[in-house]
């Protein structure tokens, strides 16, 4: 089986709403995302002959999904009052609203299906939030 790996990193804060601990308070992370992609076979022909994909493609991907969270507050929709939305937004602050809790198991599994919808199948995203702590989502 052959495989190709590659990973992008971004810097943003979250919080977990609802969580009994530090991490209910805004904080950030210098967030790696690690993907990998397979295949028992090479493409045979043409100029991606010997490949399972181009890295150019699968690294642009996976870059272009970790800058569209760079440098962002994250947030649990339903979990910041609608006054602290609009003052944050006043002040032109980055703002991304997920329909989960923004926790690195649900990043993993968010980025997989982003990487899917780009018309590449992966097959594991992992997501670091710390150099010794991540979550791996593998279909």
């Amino acid at each position: 089986m052959y495989k190709l790996k590659t990973s992008a990193s971004f810097d943003s804060a979250h919080f977990l709403h609802g969580y009994n601990g530090k991490c209910a308070n805004i904080h950030g992370h210098h967030w790696i995302i690690e993907a990998v992609v397979y295949s028992e076979n090479l493409q045979n022909d043409g100029e991606k002959r010997g490949m399972i994909i181009d890295f150019g493609d699968f690294k642009k991907i996976v870059r272009n999904i970790a800058d569209s969270f760079d440098h962002a507050l994250i947030y649990e929709k339903n979990s910041l009052k609608e006054n602290t939305l609009k003052a944050l937004r006043d002040e032109n602050f980055k703002l991304i609203e997920m329909p989960f809790r923004p926790t690195a198991e649900n990043f993993a599994h968010h980025f997989f299906d982003m990487m899917k919808s780009c018309g590449i199948c992966p097959k594991s995203v992992t997501v670091y939030e710390t150099p010794e702590n991540c979550a791996v989502y593998e279909e």
